[in-house]
Order: C-alpha cells, then sequence, then structure tokens
C-alpha cells in the first residue's frame, strides 16, 4: 500500500522483498538472517527516494518514530468528586485497595503480589491491611503455577469469596486455560445455575512493553473472547482502569481483565478518589466522525487517536470507538457508526489471523454491508512470534493505521 509512493523500480523491489519477508517468514522457509536483510532491503530502496516520498512507508518511519504516541489524558466526570493524579498501575492499585477495603471476602494472590509485584500493582496492600484486618491472609504469594493460581481462585469463588487472582504476564496465562475456559466460564452453566463462581477476577498484564520479546509482549485476548461464561475487558488509561476493575469485581460472572503493561506508567490522568464503576459490555464514542469509523482498545486507542489527528490533517473526519469490553462487546455503538460512516478501521496488536478485529469486521459485513463505501480494514500485528528488535515494525503504529484510513476513505 504504502510502496506506492515509491519509484517503479524501487517500488517493485520494495514490495517484492516486503512480500517475501511476511509470507516465507509464515511458512518457516526464511532465516532470521535473510529477514534482516528483507527489512533492510525495503528501507534501503525507500532512504534513496525523496525525503517527501521516504515519510509514506511505515517501515522506515516505524524506525525512526521512537516509540507510540504521548498518552492524551482526559477529563473524568465531574460529578465523580474529588480527584488525585495516577498512572495506569496506581488506578489498579486503588481499584483493588478499594474491594479489599469494602468486601471483607474480597483477596488478592499471584506471584510475589505480596510485596507489590513485578509492576508494583499490589504495593503495600498487605502492608495497609496487615494489622487490623489480616492483610497476610487477605494479600499473600503463590507458588509459581499458574494452573494452581487459577484453580484455587475458583474454589475460593465457588465458595463465596471475591478472589483477585494475578498472571504476572498474559503470555504466563496458557498453563491456566484449561482451568479458566473449560471450568470457570462453565461452572454456572454445568450446575444448572446451582453453583457459581461469578466472584472471579483474573488480571493480567497485556501487550508490547518497548523490550519484551516472544515470552512477555503477547494479547491472547481473542482466545478468550471465543468462550462463552467469560467476561473479557480492557481499559484503555488510568481513569477507565479503576471504573472498570471495580466493575469486574463486582460482577456476577468471571472476568479476564487485561492490563495494556505498556501504559502503567506512561499514563497519568486525574482519577477520582471515591469510589465508581463503568458498565461491562458498554463502548465509548471519544471522537465524533463523519467519514471513517476507528475501533479498537487497551493501548491501541492512543494510536487510533493518534492516526485520526494526522487524518484530520487531510480533511478527514475520524469517529474513535474505545470497545473496552470485547465479550460481551457493544456492537450495536459500533454498528450505528459504521452505519454513519460507511468505513471502518480496527486495530490490535494482536497477530491478524483469526484476531478480535476479524469478529468485529464480520459483524460489520452482515449488519452494514448496504451502508460500506469500503472494505473494513484491519491494522493488526503480523502472523509471526511477537519479535524483540523488529517490534516497531510488528506493533500498529499511527502511519499503519493512517494509511488504512486513507485506503479506506480512497476505495
Amino acid at each position: 500500500m504504502a510502496a506506492n509512493f515509491l519509484t517503479p523500480d524501487r517500488k517493485v523491489k520494495a514490495e517484492t522483498l516486503l512480500v517475501h519477508t511476511k509470507h516465507a517468514h509464515r511458512r518457516n522457509t526464511v532465516t532470521t538472517t535473510k529477514m534482516r536483510l528483507a527489512w533492510r532491503g525495503v528501507v534501503g530502496a525507500v532512504s534513496r527516494c525523496r525525503p517527501t516520498q521516504q515519510r509514506h512507508l511505515h517501515v522506515s518511519r516505524a524506525c525512526a518514530a521512537g516509540g507510540p504516541p504521548a498518552f492524551q489524558p482526559e477529563e473524568p466526570d465531574a460529578a465523580l468528586g474529588e480527584t488525585k493524579p495516577l498512572n495506569l498501575f496506581q488506578a489498579v492499585n486503588n481499584a483493588m485497595h478499594t474491594a479489599l477495603d469494602e468486601n471483607e471476602r474480597a483477596v488478592v494472590f499471584g506471584e510475589d503480589v505480596a510485596f507489590g509485584g513485578v509492576f508494583r500493582c499490589s504495593m503495600n496492600l498487605q502492608q495497609h491491611f496487615e494489622v487490623e484486618r489480616g492483610g497476610e491472609q487477605r494479600v499473600f504469594n503463590t507458588p509459581l503455577s499458574e494452573q494452581g493460581i487459577i484453580g484455587f481462585a475458583i474454589g475460593l469463588a465457588a465458595m463465596g469469596w471475591s478472589p483477585i487472582a494475578e498472571i504476572q504476564f498474559a503470555d504466563y496465562i496458557f498453563p491456566a486455560f484449561d482451568q479458566i475456559v473449560n471450568e470457570a466460564a462453565k461452572y454456572r452453566y454445568r450446575s444448572g445455575n446451582e453453583f457459581d463462581c461469578g466472584g472471579l477476577t483474573i488480571r493480567a498484564p497485556y501487550g508490547a512493553v518497548g523490550h519484551g520479546g516472544l515470552y512477555h509482549s503477547q494479547s491472547p485476548e481473542a482466545y478468550f473472547a471465543h468462550t462463552p461464561g467469560l467476561k473479557v475487558v480492557i481499559p484503555r488509561g488510568p481513569i477507565q482502569a479503576k471504573g472498570l476493575l471495580l466493575a469486574a469485581i463486582e460482577d456476577p460472572n468471571p472476568v479476564v481483565f487485561f492490563e495494556p503493561k505498556f501504559l502503567y506508567r506512561a499514563a497519568v490522568e486525574q482519577v477520582p478518589v471515591e469510589k465508581y464503576t463503568f458498565e461491562l459490555g458498554k463502548a465509548e464514542v471519544l471522537t465524533k466522525g463523519r467519514d471513517v469509523t476507528l475501533v479498537g482498545y487497551g493501548s491501541q486507542i492512543q494510536v487510533l487517536r493518534a492516526a485520526a489527528d494526522m487524518a484530520a490533517n487531510d480533511g478527514v473526519s475520524c469517529e474513535v470507538i474505545d470497545l473496552c469490553t470485547i465479550l460481551p462487546w457493544d456492537t450495536d455503538t459500533v454498528i450505528q457508526s459504521v452505519k454513519k460512516t460507511g468505513r471502518c478501521v480496527v486495530a490490535h496488536e494482536a497477530p491478524v489471523t483469526g484476531g478480535f478485529a476479524a469478529e468485529v469486521a464480520s459483524v460489520i459485513q452482515e449488519t452494514c454491508f448496504l451502508h460500506l463505501e469500503a472494505p473494513v480494514q484491519r491494522v493488526c500485528g503480523w502472523d509471526t512470534p511477537f519479535p524483540l528488535v523488529y517490534e516497531p515494525m510488528y506493533v500498529p503504529d499511527k502511519f499503519r493505521c493512517y494509511e488504512a484510513i486513507k485506503t479506506a476513505v480512497n476505495f
């Protein structure tokens, strides 16, 4: 797509190398060395173009862009009262503190959570409740066993407790996959609503972090969005993180709560001090627009907002929607928007094949077909393991989203 801005000879070279890299690597027939040389060839082909042409190829821009766009803080609803500045991990901490304070049967546990956890999300929780209210029994470490953590949490929830179980990285959730999908999600259904583990909340940091590589950067949300009986929630910033996490803890269904770890410290907002919740399963229209609907969740919302700003300079008005919850997801809000704009771009970090963007695109195709002016565009991670040094080329950035907007508008 972006290669159209090259001169004919360099366009052929760039397209050939891109296709070789993408498809051969998917078939495991290209080595890492060959892939590196292929990417160098693309960047080299572009670097010999005029500067005005060079900036249109997302491969070279991804290398020079310096990471994702700066976080755009939002203002909370004034009705929520007094606020204080919190980053995302502090907002998560604040939500768990509120839950522990209000609910004597709420407990927090996981690997290393007693001293704060890897990302400090549970910092000082045990110490705060230790003296008066059994802190060591309410915030505690577990063995390094994700299957055991979730199995234990299911049992607690079935007995009426409100366990908040942490999986240290979303990449490590797979040993617990059977417990989540075959036990937690089906507990109520298989007992005919006689028993349930609805008090269960599973927290896990997900997504790119800048240096995580293949075992600390994955986005596994689509696996769980395929499972009836669960709710899957992903906040975009501190205000949403507190409200959605408190709603997840109180929800009568097991909830998997993925936290965009790249924003743990990068995102700072004025977060209401008092308790508040947001409705699960409800999307939010962040920016009104008339030409293109941009749909995403988590850390990709900042990327989509930046792409929308770029498109606005071209006179293209984008409507930005944060799904907030992907199971169940708010089809009505998205459908209403797409029927208005006639175009849609969906973005997420997870690989494109079988990613949640495919579900969104399918529903739009089924319900908005006669309103569409262009095919739904998906801007996602590639179908490879999450790379380390090639992360800037893997994670969807504002330039790739901008190119998708242009494709939709010019179709």
